[in-house]
This record gives C-alpha cells, structure tokens and sequence, in this order.
C-alpha cells in the first residue's frame, strides 16, 4: 500500500479497510505486482488514454496494469467462461446490466467494491448511480461515468412562443401545439422502428417518466391500466406530430440538425456534433456545417414527468468498475481509487460528452471533477469544452440528471427479466401498432400485459 493510499484511507476508509490493508503494507512495497484490466473502452484512442491512466498509476506505485480491450458484445459470455476457469481479470469496466447478475454469481467482489465507495467517500457520489449497484446494502461495483437521455429542444422557439421547458408530458404537448407545423417545422419526432434499440430507449424513458414498469421485485408487474394509457397517449401525440415512416436515431438527429424539428429524444452523444464540431454529422441549419447557431438556440431536459409521476424521471446508463472474486484485491483496490481520485479527469477526458462525472468531487472539494469535466474538450473534427459551447444552466442539467436517473428492473432486483422484455421488442411491436390504429389503448394494455408475462 502507498503512503499516499494510506493517508486518503485514514481520511475516509473504514477502520477495517484501514487495518486490512495496513496488514499488507509491508509486501505490497517490496513486490510490485501486475494486474490485469478488461475494458470494454476498446477504440484505439480511448485504449491509449487508459494504458496511460495505467502508466502512471505504476509510476505512483510500482504495480503494472495490463489494460486488455473486451468487446462489450463479447463480455458477459468471456466474464462467466473466465469466472468458471477461476482465471477473472482483476478490474472490469463494465455496463449496469452485469452489476447485480455478477454480483449474484459471484463474479464481482461486492465487499470490496463496497469498501472501496466508502474510501472514495459515498456523499461525492451521484446518489442514483449508488442505488442502481445496490446489492443486499451493499455498492456492488464503483460507480464511475454516465449519460443521461435527454430531450433536446428548441430554447429560441421556446422562448419566442412564452412555452415552459418540456419537463413535463403537458408541457410537450403545449409545445408541440403551438409549433408543429409541417413540414417546415415537425413538433416532434418520435422513435417508430421497431427493430430499432433506440425506439426501446426512449420508450422506456417516457414510461418511466409516468411511473410505470413493467417489473417489481416478484417479476413481472402487470401493467398499471391507468398510468400506462397515459403513456400511449403521450406517445401517439409524439408520433402524431412527427414525420410518417420508420423513425429512429438518424431522422430525429439530421431533422433537428436542419431547424425542422422543435423536440427530439436524444444521448448526449448528439452534443459536440450539434455544435459543428464532427464532419460526419454536419449541423443543415444554415450553410455553414460548422456553425455553433444551432447549439446555442437548444436546451436540455434530463428528468420529465408525466401526470402519474410528478416526480419524474430520468433514463440513465452508468458505466462501473468493478473488483472481481478472482483479483490481487489489494493492488486491483489501490487501482480503483487511483483511477477515481488521481486518474479521474484523465479517465473522463475519453469522451466527456458521453461520460459525466458521477463522482462529482472529494469531501475536500465537492465540485472538483465536475469543474474538471466541464473544460475538457469534447468534438472530432473541431474540439472545445461543453462550457464554450453551452449555457452554465444547460450544463448543470446535464449533469443533474444523473442524480435521478433510473432504469427498470435495477431498484426491483430484476434487472435481467426487464433487460429480456425490452429485447423482446415486444412493446416496441405493441405500441406501433396502437400508433397505427390496430388496437386502441385498452387493448393495448391487455396485450402487453399478456405477452410480457410470458417473456
């Protein structure tokens, strides 16, 4: 254990966490020892920052990380054929889905994840991303960047019709009133393809915002009738207000991009292209594609709500970093809290736009990470910090959601059931087909509630 270790351990750390590792001290100075790191950050620049995240890391302490690229598609089946040999890695970056499953199979060291929280200290933590790796009391895997799913809008029209802000289902149905008019202008444009992850993204988003899940902590949750004709409701106003066809990502993104739509459901991996700042993606509202006339007219919305729900919602991906059973525990600890104190902003700066700080910043300096993330600079082509290209309130927002967000099945402990409904693309299936005019909603309702409780 490093001296520097120690001395943020007797700040924060447990006194067991202290002793245990004090116990250890002796060796861990006299033997580097090699660890190894699975990511799933594979692409060549973004492994580059990570071996020197890594580089330093050894510098500071002397232990060696092999950083080792896994393609996400590929992680849970190598995680379990790993776990089986006894043969883990010793850290894995790794999506939401496989906290709690792993921490169930044993796969993750749920303890030690814990412990590390604790030393980092808990309060510099987003509270939602705690929550979403809750395990039996305990934080299954170190929280440590996300995204929120945002509804991205047109602020200037906003602002020139007295509209509020689209927090809220009413709120977008009095924009989409008074803007819709095309096809100069779309109030909206709604995902309707089907066989498209990104139509269940955002549908998911909009149920969550009214309330509503389709699990609870015994499995399956028959569908409030209520609450979720709410949602159908909302999403055939969206859809109405939106252009004909098979909607997804790309139409939402190039009709925004060229002034004709007023709202869109988006990640925030939409924010340096619409600042003119990626080539691949240029901004059509004007003539030039690397005008900033577009960022500066949008706002943000993380957390809406529909009328069952006052509170809101917001859907939320948190990426983790997770100690493993099989791990050197002390170096892959020490790894941990390097890479979330000292390594942070290095760590972040692989792409700011899509990974916000969910530890905001130290007992000390409770904003410190986050003023970091705000200078970075984010882009392909171009590059400036988020602060350069978007309001102090617009960034707060950003941030901000991930306080709240949510996904379902996390909070039930049934994480894997409602993972396999939304893959289903069985609700997909359904409320296009409402969309269209098959089956009003109460129909609907009934047969969602009788296909889901067979998935």
């Amino acid at each position: 254990m490093t001296t520097r270790l120690a001395r943020r351990l007797c700040g924060t750390a447990s006194t067991a966490l202290i002793a245990a590792l004090a116990l250890s001290a002796g060796t861990m100075a006299a033997n580097a020892d090699t660890i190894r790191f699975w990511t799933t950050e594979e692409q060549p620049e973004r492994l580059a920052k990570q071996e020197e995240t890594a580089a330093a890391f050894k510098e500071e302490t002397g232990h060696t990380v092999e950083v080792i690229p896994v393609t996400e598609s590929d992680l849970g089946t190598r995680a379990t054929a790993a776990y089986a040999a006894g043969d883990l890695p010793d850290v894995i970056y790794h999506t939401l889905q496989y906290v709690l499953p792993w921490a169930e199979d044993g796969i993750l060291d749920a303890e030690t994840n814990d412990e590390i929280v604790d030393a980092l200290g808990r309060d510099t933590f987003a509270p939602a991303a705690l929550a979403m790796a809750d395990f039996d009391g305990l934080t299954a895997a170190v929280p440590v960047d996300g995204w929120t799913q945002m509804i991205v809008y047109r602020k200037d029209l906003f602002e020139e019709a007295g509209l509020a802000a689209p927090d809220t289902y009413a709120n977008v149905e009095a924009a989409i009133e008074a803007l819709h008019n095309p096809p100069e202008m779309y109030g909206f444009v709604a995902a309707t393809k089907v066989d498209e992850n990104f139509m269940s993204q955002v549908l998911e988003h909009v149920f969550l915002a009214n309330g509503v899940s389709v699990v609870d902590e015994n499995g399956f949750a028959p569908l409030d009738a209520a609450a979720t004709t709410e949602v159908l409701e909302f999403y055939k106003a969206l859809a109405d207000a939106s252009p004909p066809g098979d909607l997804y990502w790309q139409q939402s993104r190039e009709l925004y991009f060229a002034g004709k739509a007023a709202m869109i459901i988006w990640s925030p991996f939409i924010l340096d292209e619409l600042a003119g700042l990626r080539d691949a993606a240029p901004v059509t509202i004007n003539d030039d594609p690397a005008s900033r006339e577009l960022a500066d007219k949008t706002g943000i919305v993380t957390n809406f709500s529909g009328p069952s729900n006052p509170d809101g919602a917001a859907w939320g991906d948190i990426r983790y970093l997770g100690v493993t059973a099989d791990a050197n525990t002390d170096v892959a600890m020490e790894f941990v809290l390097y890479s979330m104190d000292e390594g942070y902003e290095s760590l972040l700066s692989i792409a700011p736009e899509g990974k916000f700080p969910v530890r905001r910043g130290t007992e000390d300096d409770p904003e410190k990470f986050v003023a970091a993330w705000e200078k970075l600079p984010v882009g392909v082509d171009r590059k400036a910090p988020l602060t350069e290209l978007y309001d102090a309130e617009t960034v707060k927002e950003i941030v901000s959601g991930l306080d709240t967000a949510s996904r379902w099945g996390v909070n039930e402990g049934q994480l894997a059931l409602a993972s396999k409904i939304i893959n289903s693309q069985e609700i997909n299936r359904l409320v296009r087909q409402y969309l269209d005019g098959e089956r009003d909603a109460a129909a609907t309702v009934d047969a969602m509630n009788d296909t889901l409780s067979k998935i």
